[in-house]
C-alpha cells in the first residue's frame, strides 16, 4: 500500500491510497473518508482511472468532508444488546401492521458495509451497531428494510412507501452517515 498520492480535482486537492492488489478490474472505493485506489500490479496509469471519474470522486470527496464535520456532534448512544433487540422487534411490530406485512425472520449481525438487509424470503438481518444509534435512526433503518417487504428493489414505488413516513430522508441518510463515521472510528468495524 502506498499512501501520501493526491490529485487536484476543481482546485481541490484530494488525497488517496494507492492499492496493488491481485485483482481483475481496477477501483475506485472511499472507506471512511479516505479515497481508495485498488489497481492489478501491472495497471499503467492509476491517474487516468481518477481524472475517468473526477466528477463522483469529487462529489464523494466533499460528501465525506461533510459527513466528517457532521460527525463532531455525534455522540454514541449505550444500548444493551437485548435493549437494541426490544426496540427493534417493537419496531417490526408495529410496522408490520402499518404495511401489512410480516418478516418471516429478524436477526442481528455486526455487517461491514450496511445498517440492515432484507432477503426475497422475508427475512430481515439488521447490523449489531444500530445500539449505537438515537431511536428515530433505528426507527429509520427498520422501516426501510420493512419497507423492502412490501417492494424488493429501490424503485420508485419503494421510494414513496419511505417519504410516506420520512419525508426529509436526506436528513436521515445524513445522520446515518455521520454515525457510521464515528463508529467506524471509535468501535471498530
Amino acid at each position: 500500500m502506498n499512501s501520501g498520492h493526491s490529485i487536484g480535482i476543481n482546485g481541490v486537492d484530494i488525497p488517496y491510497t494507492l492499492v496493488h492488489r491481485p485483482v481483475k478490474r481496477a477501483r475506485l472505493e472511499f472507506r471512511a473518508g479516505e479515497l481508495n485506489v485498488v489497481v492489478p500490479k501491472s495497471f499503467p496509469d492509476h491517474e487516468q482511472l481518477i481524472l475517468r471519474h473526477r466528477v463522483w470522486v469529487y462529489r464523494r470527496y466533499t460528501d465525506s468532508l461533510a459527513t466528517i464535520e457532521n460527525a463532531t456532534s455525534k455522540k454514541l448512544v449505550r444500548r444493551p444488546d437485548d435493549e437494541l433487540r426490544q426496540l427493534v422487534l417493537s419496531f417490526t411490530t408495529k410496522m408490520a401492521d402499518e404495511l401489512g406485512v410480516k418478516p418471516e425472520k429478524v436477526t442481528f449481525r455486526k455487517m461491514r458495509t450496511k445498517w440492515g438487509s432484507c432477503s426475497s424470503k422475508g427475512r430481515l438481518n439488521f447490523n449489531r451497531h444500530l445500539m449505537h444509534l438515537p431511536e428515530e435512526l433505528v426507527e429509520y433503518v427498520v422501516f426501510h428494510e420493512m419497507a423492502h417487504l412490501v417492494e424488493l428493489r429501490h424503485s420508485p414505488r419503494f421510494w414513496q412507501i419511505i417519504d410516506s413516513r420520512f419525508g426529509d430522508r436526506s436528513h436521515y441518510d445524513k445522520e446515518l452517515s455521520a454515525y457510521w463515521y464515528v463508529i467506524q472510528e471509535h468501535v471498530g468495524k
